[in-house]
């Protein structure tokens, strides 16, 4: 619905669409100014009172030629708005939008089209580092929950023409607002289309938990594979590496958290400390890290198939047969551990800073003990599921981490059931799902090793020197 040249007209549409007078940040006010009114619409809260200062001021000082010449809109913009980011809308559903993202609106009679201002002040918080995703060395800011922060933090580091951030809104009662994020020289154009046709595509209410909410609505019905088809970000100086390797960024209102894409299994080889540390350094980081998602993933299973199965221990090695009884199949007591240890990071999260050592203490060590003392557990599995647990957080992806928790429990259901035979099916489903899962964007999610690319494959592999073109 358009708006008419009838101000009445208008009030009344955008009245009847808004609940003004019923909820109390929704406020109108009228500026006149020698034969001319002017109605303003906005969200206390979202706009500071000073901004309309400068709105009155830029009126009060037209003289009547002036006030007498601007007929719509774009009248209004040339000759009355000193102000940037000003733009003229006659649709009610685009204005009605605009007002409740927090710009402000101006309406005035004889116009078929209303101005809008952008002169939005949101909430936020201090910049400070990201908690999961710190470094020894480098950059200590990170993205906050307001998207033109997050987006600023990025052109700081990208200071080339090609940089494009397309905006777009979701969801019909959230509205939220989603940037992509890419360099329009180095993007693969096919994907960044298969992006954006499915963000267009988008049929949902609200971006309730932004991030996650919006990946679920992109993936569609494929919410049984655990394996992470993007990568969250916290840190400014990662996404904008990304985007210069030509990868696309979502960068959502309301979160902290920016999503890259398209990714694949061995993007998550790789973390921001690699790069701020010489190159050996760097491999020698990205190798530890590698060895530990391996182990991670089968140390508890091989270890059930070690102990049952005594026999085929040397007799060097048979310090790593327990001593004690075995009451509880061993790896039930590891599924049991399995459960048991985010049952504890759940406690932690909700445990107020005053008691979390103590209540840790407890946790780790009283309920241990006891554990043991009565047969529940032996020693050696509390030891193993210590060395899995601390090892998962060398994985900076959360959603990794937990894809490789899931494997491993499968591993152990099939090696405490089937033994070698177990693993071995085990072993094999993984690679079937990991060679059967596509990316977002429909790549192959094992790329560059399948299909085969060295080019692509090195610097996955291997911390890179930064070339100099002049050499």
């Amino acid at each position: 619905m358009d708006l008419k040249t009838n101000i009445e007209q208008n009030l009344a549409m955008l009245k009847s669409t808004l609940p003004f007078g019923k909820s109390f940040d929704l406020l109108e006010r009228v500026l006149e100014t020698k034969d001319r009114k002017f109605y303003l619409f906005y969200i206390k809260g979202l706009s500071k009172e000073t901004n309309f200062e400068f709105v009155r001021r830029d009126l009060c000082s037209l003289d009547q030629e002036t006030l007498n010449e601007i007929k719509t809109g774009e009248d209004f913009i040339h000759k009355a708005v000193s102000t940037v980011g000003a733009k003229t809308e006659k649709d009610i559903g685009k204005i009605v939008t605009a007002l409740l993202t927090g710009k402000i609106i101006i309406m005035f009679d004889g116009s078929a089209t209303s101005v809008i201002i952008d002169l939005r002040i949101y909430p936020t918080r201090k910049v400070s580092e990201p908690d999961k995703e710190k470094v020894l060395r480098g950059a200590k800011d990170g993205f906050v929950e307001t998207i033109i922060f997050n987006t600023t933090l990025i052109r700081r580091r990208i200071r080339d023409p090609h940089l494009i951030f397309s905006m777009h809104i979701i969801g019909d009662v959230s509205k939220t607002e989603v940037a992509i994020g890419y360099l329009s020289n180095k993007v693969d154009k096919r994907a960044l289309n298969v992006i954006e046709d499915k963000i267009k595509a988008l049929k949902i209410d609200a971006l309730t938990v932004s991030g996650e909410t919006l990946i679920e609505a992109l993936e569609g019905k494929r919410w049984h594979n655990p394996l992470p088809k993007v990568r969250f970000t916290e840190r400014p100086d990662v996404a904008a590496a990304k985007i210069t390797e030509g990868k696309i960024v979502l960068i959502i209102d309301n979160t902290p958290c920016v999503i890259i894409l398209p990714t694949g299994f061995l993007d998550f080889t790789r973390d921001v400390d690699d790069y701020y540390m010489p190159i050996i350094t760097g491999n020698y980081l990205k190798f530890v890290r590698s060895l530990i998602m391996v182990i991670n993933l089968l140390l508890t299973p091989l270890y059930v198939l070690v102990v049952n199965n005594p026999e085929a221990v040397p007799l060097s090695m048979e310090f790593l047969l327990p001593k004690v009884a075995i009451n509880v199949p061993l790896f039930i007591q590891f599924l049991i551990l399995e459960v048991a240890v985010d049952g504890l990071k759940l406690a932690s999260l909700n445990t107020p800073d005053a008691l979390g050592t103590s209540l840790s203490v407890i946790g780790g060590l009283i309920l241990g003990e006891y554990a043991v003392s009565t047969g529940w557990l032996i020693p050696h599995a509390i030891l193993y599921m210590a060395l899995v647990a601390l090892s998962s957080y060398t994985q900076p992806s959360i959603e990794m981490g937990y894809s490789i928790k899931f494997f491993r429990i499968i591993l152990l259901i099939c090696v405490g059931l089937c033994g070698i035979w177990g693993l071995i099916a085990g072993l094999v489903f993984i690679g079937v799902v990991l060679f059967r899962t596509k990316t977002l964007t429909g790549e192959s999610y094992l790329y560059p090793v399948i299909p085969f690319d060295w080019a692509v494959l090195k610097p996955l592999i291997f911390r890179t020197r930064m070339k100099n073109r002049g050499e």
